[in-house]
């Protein structure tokens, strides 16, 4: 893979002069990548070579003549479309870098700065985050009234949930408000009002949130015609990944950009459609052949990834869907292992039990990195976390910010993001909150009078300033005035990094040290891009990860993970845990469609194992009111028919057995049972003495036992007061 370039357009680098040999394809995807007039629908199973089938589509039409600027590739990540961008280029010639592919969101940002003259927008907007976002809608609930102790209307997150949904569902607001929150009807005038005043807000300021790129690109693509006459004749070969997840917007986008030519192929695997949160259509994929007369459907069904036990028990788990695009995974690797079912008495059992495969799996070769425990919800995973730490395993489990999604990373940005839009209120009131003495009052009065002139950095000195935070601004004016006459953006982040230190370290003086390297992060960052606009941007649409996730070490790791987190990954051990009915499915799901999406999450999980997939539950699981209830297994796997499973009904041993001495994975022969576990006793627990505990981890006794408590103090978590009977303490 190589390094990512800023670009969202063309990716590849210099490529060989080979022709694209068809022979290294069978026979679906080769007749997939030679379709290449009308409408095209290729369903891929999963692991069945999708991203290989378009990265040789790519090359073939341009082997065949096709000008690189007439493909237009539309994936779900940057990083998806690079990469195909890149292997294409392994190919063909090097006109593959002329090829656009990217996101729909970063098509849309490119397209729109292009032509959305036309609409009434500049081509220096802004385009916000969530953060963003329910920052104006917090604004704007106190300007129109909406707050207080005695009125109980919805809180920001909400309330950009609602608008969010409205826009990605392709449903009125009102009709969103009364299916989803109708606790919160009686708020639904004064939210179709917030809701105005968002947009209005948005207009004024020049800026876009995520899903106004969507929005405007398909307005633009609908209202006007000559603009929509012009992209379409560019982009006369479309392509678009993982279809199963667009939503109405995007399906209409992709049908829009057909005009004139019905050049289409979509890809994608309609039993992996799990987004519906986040407003995908499940429709969108199976309607296709209706919204384009004439389309040809294309079934990928050899699978490169799992061995045949394990798509045998996959095929079977969507046997049963509603509906579907009828396909029968099959492979030829070798392989013979049957996933296997354990089912334990509880949460604890359970937890024991993949600890202990893991060793196993560990000391029999297989890497820690390529095994992943996958769950429902995310606290599905609590018991197993603490018997994971409790053998000393390392893991990471899936999620936290982003680096850009920080505050004190939103500070340096309001700099440059004012670089490229003055008029961006937001980063003015972000930026002016951290002078001396100007609090959200003062600072709204700076930012009203300063963007209602031509030029709001001219405008700032002419503000009549109060004496305790004259000087600051002062400061701030000189900082602004020095950016003006800068472009290059590692320049420009060091400018203000000079004037921001001070700040920063005073705004975050609890933990300013920790947060400096996210700081120090960013200026590598920055200075790989040729332009602030093209930073700002990825920064909004594209945002790096933390550090956490960077290191050598980390990917060392193995995964813990939702299942929508794992989608598109691999492992050769897959452990599926929490299969109990009213877990999985969720207690909420009904029949219908909400049932449906729940097996394809299922589906989905299964299809993630390469060698190795064991599906758990616990039989009795405990209430909110603390109490245990019995569980059955999930109708999921009840459906299954005989002989795609074993059935595991040996008891696991303890955690602390296992890592001192791990069994042998190649027989499931019956496992010892657990030992009680010996209570420790005041000789046992003198000051001084080491020990460790599931959670806390290692600590060392600060206070002798008192009764049956004792005080241990521990590196990460200060001492705590632990009670024997109750507290797993092991012994070092």
């Amino acid at each position: 893979m190589p390094p990512m370039e800023n670009d969202p357009f063309q990716i590849a680098p210099e490529c060989r002069q080979d022709s694209v040999n068809l022979d290294e394809l069978n026979a679906s995807q080769r007749q997939a990548v030679v379709t290449t007039e009308g409408p095209v629908l290729v369903i891929a199973g999963a692991g069945s070579g999708k991203t290989r089938t378009l990265v040789y589509r790519v090359a073939y039409l341009l082997e065949q003549g096709v000008r690189p600027e007439n493909i237009l590739l539309l994936t779900f990540t940057r990083k998806a479309s690079q990469e195909m961008l890149w292997r294409a280029g392994q190919l063909v010639h090097d006109t593959c870098r002329r090829v656009v592919g990217g996101t729909f969101h970063g098509i849309a940002n490119t397209i729109l700065r292009r032509h959305g003259h036309h609409l009434g927008f500049g081509s220096s907007f802004t385009i916000i985050d969530r953060g963003d976002a329910e920052g104006i809608v917090n604004l704007l609930k106190s300007s129109l009234g909406l707050t207080g102790r005695d009125r109980q209307f919805p809180s920001k997150r909400v309330l950009v949930n609602m608008l969010s949904g409205s826009v990605n569902k392709s449903i009125a607001l009102e009709d969103l408000i009364y299916d989803s929150y109708a606790h919160l009807s009686e708020h639904v005038d004064d939210i179709k009002n917030l809701e105005k005043h968002y947009k209005e807000f948005k207009f004024n300021n020049g800026l876009m949130d995520y899903d106004d790129l969507l929005v405007n690109w398909k307005r633009l693509l609908a209202e006007v015609p000559e603009a929509q006459a012009e992209i379409a004749a560019r982009y006369s070969y479309v392509m678009v990944d993982e279809y199963q997840d667009t939503n109405l917007i995007q399906a209409d986008i992709v049908r829009l950009l057909a005009h004139g030519h019905q050049n289409v192929m979509v890809v994608g695997d309609d039993s992996q459609s799990i987004y519906s949160f986040r407003g995908a259509d499940f429709y969108n994929i199976m309607r296709f052949p209706k919204v384009f007369p004439g389309t040809e459907v294309i079934k990928l069904e050899e699978n490169y990834r799992s061995s045949q036990p394990i798509l045998s028990l996959t095929n079977d788990i969507i046997r049963n869907a509603e509906e579907k695009y009828t396909k029968t995974l099959f492979t030829k690797i070798e392989g013979d292992v049957k996933p296997r079912l354990f089912v334990a008495k509880d949460e604890r059992e359970e937890a024991d039990f993949i600890a202990q495969k893991i060793a196993a799996l560990r000391k029999n070769g297989t890497e820690l990195q390529n095994i992943a425990v996958l769950f429902r919800s995310g606290f599905h995973s609590y018991k197993l976390e603490l018997e994971l730490n409790a053998g000393a395993v390392d893991f990471e489990k899936r999620g936290g910010l982003k680096l850009t999604e920080t505050a004190h990373m939103k500070d340096v940005i309001a700099f440059l993001r004012l670089q490229e839009n003055p008029y961006d209120s937001l980063s003015w009131n972000r930026i002016l909150l951290h002078l001396e003495k100007v609090g959200p009052k003062t600072a709204r009065k700076i930012v009203d009078t300063i963007t209602a002139t031509d030029d709001p950095v001219l405008a700032l000195p002419d503000y009549p300033c109060g004496k305790p935070w004259k000087a600051g601004m002062e400061k701030l004016v000189q900082l602004l005035q020095d950016m003006r006459r800068e472009t290059n953006p590692g320049t420009l982040y060091e400018q203000v990094l000079l004037y921001y230190q001070p700040l920063f370290e005073k705004a975050y003086r609890d933990d300013y040290p920790k947060r400096q390297k996210d700081l120090d992060e960013l200026k590598s960052i920055i200075t790989g891009y040729k332009d602030v606009q093209s930073f700002v941007d990825d920064t909004t649409l594209d945002p790096p990860e933390t550090t956490s996730g960077l290191h050598a070490e980390d990917q060392k790791k193995m995964i813990l993970s939702t299942i929508h987190s794992s989608k598109g990954l691999e492992w050769d051990a897959v452990f599926i845990i929490g299969l109990a009915d009213g877990r999985f499915p969720h207690s909420k799901a009904q029949f219908g469609e909400q049932w449906e999406e729940e097996r394809r999450l299922l589906y989905v999980a299964a299809t993630r194992a390469k060698k190795y997939l064991y599906l758990t539950y616990p039989r009795r699981l405990m209430t909110p009111d603390r109490q245990f209830h019995t569980v059955a297994m999930s109708p999921f796997l009840s459906e299954l028919r005989a002989g795609l499973y074993e059935r595991l009904e040996q008891e696991p041993y303890s955690t602390t057995a296992l890592f001192s001495k791990e069994p042998d994975f190649a027989s499931d022969t019956a496992l010892p049972a657990k030992k009680k576990r010996e209570k420790l006793s005041v000789d046992d627990l003198r000051i001084g003495v080491r020990v460790r505990h599931p959670f806390f981890g290692e600590g060392i006794v600060s206070k002798d036992l008192q009764g049956r408590s004792v005080d241990v103090a521990f590196p990460r978590h200060g001492i705590k007061t632990l009670h024997l009977d109750y507290a797993k303490l092991s012994l070092i």
